[in-house]
């Protein structure tokens, strides 16, 4: 399991466009850019946003962003994931208010691993986790 480049603390899931380290947070991520040596010239590349929204016209992170290449035994196939954003239950749940607050703090705290064991103790946290799971993990979901 990787580390935050800058913290040294949290699994990273960014990587910096300009010079490929991977960081945490946004935090990491302003602290790093005022030293980032770029790698080579790139074409600028959206930095992370951890209050994104639906309606943002900015590209979506891709796997790729969001795990290194030797985690691979840990993902979950792209074509799985995007039945998440096809599951009726899932945007049912994602209309109550109380989650959305849920699952923007667990994005904005600093440890995430406690933010998701505080977030496990709600009914509303686990149901929708289950979900998750239940969509990805289920095969009659996954015929495509």
């Amino acid at each position: 399991m990787q580390i935050c480049n800058v913290c040294s603390d949290q699994t990273p899931k960014y990587r910096c466009p300009a010079c490929k380290i991977r960081y945490c947070s946004l935090v990491c991520y302003k602290k790093h850019k005022d030293t980032c040596l770029p790698s080579k010239p790139t074409v600028q590349e959206p930095t992370p946003d951890l209050q994104r929204s639906s309606n943002n016209a900015e590209q979506p992170w891709t796997v790729e962003d969001l795990l290194a290449d030797d985690e691979e035994t840990d993902k979950v196939p792209l074509e799985r994931l995007k039945l998440l954003g096809k599951s009726e239950e899932l945007k049912d749940l994602l209309r109550n208010p109380h989650l959305c607050q849920l699952l923007q703090e667990i994005d904005a705290a600093d440890r995430k691993g406690d933010a998701m064991k505080a977030a496990m103790q709600e009914p509303l946290f686990v149901e929708f986790s289950d979900q998750c799971l239940k969509i990805v993990e289920n095969n009659e979901y996954n015929e495509i």
